[in-house]
């Protein structure tokens, strides 16, 4: 599990996703999400302006990412 480093209160589903690399846009990040390809702590996640915060868990295609 990779641990990712945020320096704000917050990072959305959308922007976590350009930011760890694994997406290379915003529209790119929509796709993915939309097509539920993303979990979050354990479960499907359909909204890209889900609020991550320290300690949430999240997976995409075979990785695991945790919010530190």
């Amino acid at each position: 599990m990779k641990k990712i480093q945020i320096r704000d209160e917050y990072i959305t589903l959308g922007q976590f996703l350009k930011y760890a690399g694994c997406v290379s846009s915003g529209i790119e990040a929509k796709m993915v999400i939309k097509d539920e390809l993303v979990m979050v702590n354990g479960e499907v996640e359909t909204r890209r302006g889900k609020k991550l915060r320290t300690g949430d868990q999240i997976e995409f295609n075979g990785e695991s990412f945790v919010i530190d």
